[in-house]
């Protein structure tokens, strides 16, 4: 299935598999590009050097394009650009919108830059900087997340903008794929739905809640670092949501003394990334220190399979997944589905009058 998507990054089918922080490592990544998708390595828990590692590791494992995922908003945001440009990744995906000095050093290198957006103004700013495609995120989503239904956003950043525009949000299967490209969208990008495969390196009782979640079990909730954040109903979750300021402080220096041991990151740095995350809220210090952390919380979850310790970010999709397919078996499902949906609706033969 050939889009606009497909053309400009290089890929086979149009599917993303999304930066995952603590879950799109090299293995998923490249079990994605493998299957001819776009793959996207989350570098924001990574340090410069790791970064580089697992780039380099990603390229050792496939020759298909893939892409790296960073925080627009990082104090070394130019140090990982650099790192990208000089390893030859073919997309740089961003969190937040990058700068128009980021989006043109990568052009100029000839890196594909897609920047996520939850909104339609941020797809006119960043496409009229130069992006190059966007990622549009409707509130099914998980993680950091907005409020309007990806049905109701999608449709407005198409009509927006003149770059290919990703559908994100509420996507696990080919219906959904046709359903994006009937909206206009130019492919699909998927992140709970890639979690939740046998290449994911999630620890198996992680997997095992996530399989086990209903619909009614994925919440949004300010109480971690102070923005809507969509994610697994836990008692941690439950926890954050009853605690006072004082306990949510002390709990926030701990898992922040924890992520800049592992990250090397000063607490300088980490204030002032946990600040860069405000975005004009009235955050108290305790959310901030939560905001620069918050990838501490997810590494409890993520790598250590602590579910009792961290938090599990999921999009709505995740209550109706039941099974753990490799990337090669989803994506080549989601095509089949894709294909049969089509054909569905050919022999409809439904036509309008004029």
């Amino acid at each position: 299935m050939e889009t606009a998507l497909t053309a400009l990054v290089g890929v086979r089918h149009p599917v993303v598999q999304t930066g995952m922080g603590w879950v799109a490592g090299p293995r998923l990544v490249s079990a994605t590009a493998n299957a001819g998708a776009l793959g996207i390595l989350a570098s924001a828990t990574m340090t410069l050097d790791h970064l580089r590692e697992a780039v380099r590791e990603v390229k050792s494992r496939t020759d298909a394009p893939f892409g790296v995922n960073l925080r627009a908003d990082a104090g070394d945001a130019g140090d990982r650009v650099r790192i990208i440009v000089e390893e030859g990744v073919r997309v740089a995906s961003f969190a937040l919108a990058p700068s128009r000095e980021l989006i043109a050093e990568l052009k100029e290198a000839g890196v594909v830059v897609v920047p996520s957006v939850g909104a339609r103004r941020h797809a006119e700013k960043v496409a009229a900087w130069g992006a190059d495609a966007v990622i549009v995120q409707g509130g099914e989503g998980g993680g950091h997340t907005g409020e309007v239904a990806t049905s109701v956003l999608l449709p407005q950043v198409v009509d927006a903008v003149d770059i290919p525009v990703v559908a994100a949000g509420g996507f696990h299967d080919g219906r959904g794929l046709v359903a994006a490209l009937a909206y206009g969208a130019a492919g699909i990008a998927m992140g709970t739905r890639f979690l939740l495969t046998s290449d994911s390196t999630v620890p198996d009782a992680v997997k095992a809640r996530y399989l086990a979640a209903t619909v009614k079990d994925v919440t949004v909730t300010t109480a971690v670092d102070g923005m809507p954040h969509r994610m697994l109903r836990t008692e941690l979750v439950e926890t954050l949501e009853r605690a006072g300021r004082t306990r949510t402080l002390a709990r926030a220096v701990r898992r922040a003394a924890g992520f800049r041991r592992l990250s090397g990151l000063t607490w300088s740095r980490m204030v002032r990334d946990g600040l860069a995350m405000k975005h004009g809220r009235d955050l108290t210090w305790s959310q901030v220190l939560l905001a620069a952390n918050t990838p501490m919380l997810l590494r409890s979850s993520m790598v250590d399979g602590r579910t009792d310790l961290g938090v599990m970010a999921s999009g709505q999709v995740a209550g109706v997944i039941d099974d753990l397919p490799s990337c090669e078996e989803l994506i080549a499902r989601v095509m089949r589905e894709a294909r049969e949906t089509l054909d569905r609706l050919a022999d409809l033969g439904v036509s309008l009058p004029d």
